[in-house]
């Protein structure tokens, strides 16, 4: 089914990932005993009847990874990879072993960096561009959006922004052109070796927005810091579900003896935590769910403390800053018909919130109709 030569695998993947794009699908996945699949809207489809085996997935993923992600699956038996097709486009490349044997997944991504306007995330994100230092954290589970929403922000600074844009990826998912902005971009194992060489690197090179793709490692997340406490811009995206779980999945990477110093030191540098999930639409497709947290002093003093429960109640308590709660983006969602009410109560972090919103908004309407 596959050919050992390079340029033989090399059009077998290209093969497939023309019905990839041709099908409308997001990622192709391939796995050992099961057909050539695609992820459409969040759902699996078979694009062919053939099973693959774990070989001849390797053998036509290997000549489409870069030589520093080749040798890292050599190494680790796992290796991230950008792939370029002519006429499809860029893709990002994860291959990785199951069960012993090898697997991939294939992302394809978009041909222009998106705008904010396009993603129906509430309009006070867009306010997140316009900070002037500090760390901004994107949360959220794989497959959430959170790169896209990164990279919405960078266009938008970039757009309306005359600043020194410096991201750090691995590999670079959207190609950023010059527009206001310098716009510097930093693929790991192709122009640096490692997340933290490029981090001490980007310092020395005067930046006003530093992008890191995602937070990683300990020693990344301390520089990221340190250059939010001394005046940059830092935007990076990080696994996980809600605001507080965010803070805690910083604090909780490093040693236990360094992690009361590392919140204190988060309680300083952090600017705003955006997380977000997307859902089934109504009318086919996926809308975002989301909650914000723009950080005030109320919030830095529960960081310090680690009274992280506390900040669902700062996200109440700072809406007149742009902050808004996952339950508030839900009851939006179902409002203007984009999301079935037993999906967002399904979603909902705090569904008893979730209810009341409801309710409330049931009350408001029939006062409005004075049927109340």
């Amino acid at each position: 089914m596959a050919d050992t030569n390079n340029s033989n695998a090399t059009s077998e993947i290209n093969r497939l990932l023309g019905l990839l794009v041709a099908a409308g699908g997001s990622d192709l996945l391939l796995v050992s005993s099961a057909p050539a699949c695609a992820l459409i809207e969040g759902r699996v489809k078979m694009l062919e009847e053939n099973l693959w085996e774990g070989s001849a997935i390797e053998s036509v993923v290997e000549p489409a990874l870069s030589g520093h992600a080749l040798a890292d699956y050599r190494a680790n038996g796992i290796a991230d990879s950008s792939y370029r097709v002519e006429g499809l486009g860029r893709f990002r490349i994860n291959l990785h072993s199951q069960r012993g044997k090898p697997a991939v997944a294939i992302r394809a991504l978009a041909t222009k960096a998106p705008e904010l306007s396009e993603l129906n995330l509430p309009p006070s994100v867009k306010d997140l561009a316009r900070l002037p230092r500090g760390l901004v954290l994107i949360g959220g589970p794989a497959g959430s959006g959170k790169s896209t929403t990164l990279a919405a922000l960078v266009n938008e600074i970039n757009q309306n922004e005359a600043r020194h844009i410096l991201t750090v990826e691995d590999p670079i998912e959207y190609e950023h052109k010059h527009a206001r902005s310098i716009v510097e971009q930093v693929e790991i194992g192709t122009d640096a070796p490692a997340f933290p060489t490029a981090l001490q690197a980007a310092l020395r090179q005067a930046p006003d927005v530093i992008v890191i793709g995602e937070m990683r490692d300990p020693e990344s997340m301390r520089i990221a810091v340190a250059a939010a406490e001394t005046g940059h811009l830092v935007l990076s995206t990080i696994h996980t579900t809600d605001v507080a779980t965010t803070i805690a999945r910083v604090a909780d990477s490093f040693p236990a003896e360094r992690q009361n110093a590392v919140r204190q030191e988060l309680a300083l540098a952090l600017t705003a935590v955006l997380t977000q999930v997307l859902l089934p639409s109504k009318k086919g497709g996926r809308f975002p769910a989301a909650e914000l947290l723009m950080i005030g002093y109320g919030a830095r003093q529960h960081i310090r403390r680690n009274a992280l429960h506390h900040l669902h109640q700062e996200i109440t308590l700072s809406k007149n800053r742009g902050s808004f709660s996952l339950e508030d983006s839900l009851v939006n969602l179902i409002k203007a018909g984009h999301i079935e009410r037993e999906d967002a109560l399904v979603c909902a972090t705090h569904p008893d919130d979730l209810e009341i919103l409801l309710k409330e908004d049931i009350r408001k309407e029939a006062k409005v109709r004075g049927t109340w």
